[in-house]
């Protein structure tokens, strides 16, 4: 009986809670609207903060309370995970108030916001690249924030995203080898590109080796008038990989791919002298 008469009265508050909500949000007290959107943005009731906020805005426009409104309702939609209405809101909140109070801090939740949104690396990475655009805007803006190496932090985990995106492509061209055409030559251009574009990344020694990789079974699956041309290529890519990373993790398997077209090389030779002489 107690627990009945107890949950009766839970419900009735909760009832009562929701009826003055619903009767507030009809009604024309837009700073009652404010001020309770607070409250409920304080309890972690982001939603119900939002609904009166959107319905009290177009009432404050042009006054003070226009700048922490609309700074309030993108922090509600961010904080929901409603990340792109979240940055709708931001990027207004710069928009309409460059010098405002909460300037920086807008400006950092937009490149957060597309950070929450960034998916796996084998997904579409827009996202990804709008979070270090909206970083790097941050970082130009606040050079002196607190939030710089976060910020910094951040953008670098996003391009090492890219990174890691353009090793897996890299790595399929590999796998599928001759399929359909010549796959180790769009691993080279991938891997190379990538190293041109993250010259920073922690995947660089894959990258390189990679391409080391695709040139070696370029040239053991050419034709024979291409043999030897592309074997001499691996030879060159082996000494890049060798003087960058002279005891790196793949060293043993280079050296193994180096012996391996100086060998093809030397029989190429071979037999075009035997030619030759007969």
């Amino acid at each position: 009986m107690k627990k009945s008469a107890l949950y009766i009265i839970m419900l009735a508050i909760i009832l009562s809670s929701c009826s003055g909500y619903q009767r507030l949000l009809k009604s024309n007290d837009n700073l009652a609207k404010f001020e309770r959107a607070v409250e409920l943005h304080a309890r972690g009731d982001y939603m119900r903060a939002a609904t009166l906020l959107e319905s009290a805005m177009p009432y404050f426009r042009g006054t003070l309370k226009a700048e922490p409104i609309l700074f309030l309702l993108a922090d509600c939609y961010f904080r929901n995970r409603n990340y792109q209405i979240a940055i709708n809101y931001f990027t207004a909140y710069n928009a309409n108030f460059p010098r405002g109070e909460h300037a920086m801090e807008a400006r950092f939740m937009v490149g957060y916001s597309y950070y929450r949104m960034s998916p796996n690396p084998r997904l579409d990475q827009a996202a990804t690249r709008n979070a270090i655009e909206a970083f790097q805007t941050f970082l130009e803006l606040f050079p002196h924030s607190e939030r710089v190496s976060e910020a910094s932090r951040l953008q670098l985990e996003m391009f090492e995203k890219l990174a890691y995106k353009e090793l897996l492509n890299a790595r399929l061209y590999f796998r599928l080898g001759n399929f359909q055409g010549n796959n180790y030559r769009s691993a080279v251009i991938v891997a190379q590109n990538a190293l041109t574009d993250f010259p920073f990344t922690q995947y660089r020694e894959e990258f390189r080796i990679l391409i080391l990789r695709s040139k070696y079974q370029q040239a053991v699956k050419s034709i024979a008038a291409r043999k030897e041309e592309r074997f001499r290529e691996a030879i060159d890519e082996y000494f890049v990989y060798a003087s960058e990373f002279p005891t790196g993790k793949y060293i043993i398997e280079a050296e193994r791919m180096l012996e391996n077209s100086r060998k093809n090389i030397e029989r190429i030779l071979e037999n075009s002298r035997r030619n030759i002489t007969n």
